[in-house]
């Protein structure tokens, strides 16, 4: 995990082009501040101020929904299936109880919505990474869907957070930057890969929706890994400033996955910013006041279950419009 330090370098990035869809991409740190005339104006207007330290989306062209908690590329309704996949933060993980998940209560407003006859499958798994939606051995989406599916289904992930830090891990072993550069690429590929798979028509005759989250972090945009209280424990208490650049960059090309093949992204990274273990310092480009609670657990890296909420209600808002 120490590799953290070198892995989010800025010169990590250098000379990068877009690795994934058919649009333009730009580097973090290359482009201005969003331009906030096309969707996004005033979705975050109570924090400090929307900076470069925040992705830009707007290059994408996305439909983002009024509620500015996630875009609005799908009409979802009649929902008879509901899929999990991806990683902890959809399984759940102590010290949240399972009715305090959001996976729980995403189920629960789904089944309000549309009936408690809608069928609900959950394949994620503690620890997955991109590779693990369809590559062996762990497969998620062909453990969920063997074969062709009739009903009309939505299917809910969150995936990235652990593919974040194997970089690292990486690195730590001996990988040079370039070699870790390109595994962040095949990463993102994975997922392209796993959204585009559900395009096919053929497997599901009764249609399919996809609402993913982008992947968040708990320093808000400080890049102070050390501010969880345990985070030495776990063997990251150091500070790495360069490290939005990589979330920044990293949650980019979520967008254009999402614009590109019409699915729905929720704001994970940018809802919880100011949420995090800084949520109290007003120096923090987050700073939302000095009432913001933290959304974030004793494993530094998974919801509480105000975060669980948080991340339910976005899915559902997405829903809903």
């Amino acid at each position: 995990m120490q590799a953290g330090i070198v892995f989010f370098s800025v010169s990590l990035f250098s000379g990068c082009s877009p690795p994934v869809g058919q649009g333009d991409s730009t580097l973090p740190g290359d482009s201005a501040p969003a331009d906030l005339d096309s969707g996004l104006t005033g979705c975050w207007d109570d924090t400090v101020g929307f900076t470069d330290d925040f992705p830009d989306y707007e290059r994408f062209d996305p439909v983002i929904a009024s509620h500015c908690l996630g875009t609005d590329h799908q009409d979802i309704d009649n929902i008879r299936k509901l899929v999990f996949l991806g990683d902890s933060i959809t399984e759940g993980t102590p010290p949240s109880d399972s009715d305090e998940i959001y996976r729980y209560l995403v189920e629960q407003g789904i089944e309000e919505r549309f009936g408690e006859d809608v069928e609900v499958a959950d394949c994620a798994e503690w620890g997955a990474r991109a590779d693990d939606l369809l590559l062996e051995p762990h497969q998620q989406i062909l453990e969920c869907f063997p074969g062709v599916e009739e009903k009309r289904t939505l299917v809910v992930m969150t995936v990235g957070g652990n593919d974040m830090l194997a970089f690292g891990d990486d690195l730590v072993s001996g990988s040079s930057e370039a070699e870790v550069l390109a595994d962040m690429m095949q990463s993102l590929e994975y997922l392209r890969d796993a959204l585009a798979w559900f395009d096919d028509e053929s497997l599901f005759p009764g249609g399919v929706q996809v609402i993913f989250g982008n992947t968040y972090e708990y320093t808000d945009t400080t890049g102070d890994l050390g501010s969880c209280p345990v985070a030495e424990t776990f063997g990251f208490d150091y500070q790495v400033p360069e490290m939005n650049l990589a979330y920044k960059y990293w949650n980019e090309q979520y967008m254009q996955m999402a614009t590109e093949l019409s699915r729905d992204v929720i704001f994970m990274f940018e809802r919880f910013c100011g949420h995090g273990f800084y949520a109290g310092d007003p120096d923090n480009a987050c700073y939302r006041g000095e009432d913001a609670q933290e959304w974030f657990d004793v494993t530094c890296i998974h919801p509480n279950p105000t975060g669980h909420s948080k991340i339910a209600e976005a899915v559902l808002a997405v829903v809903d419009e």
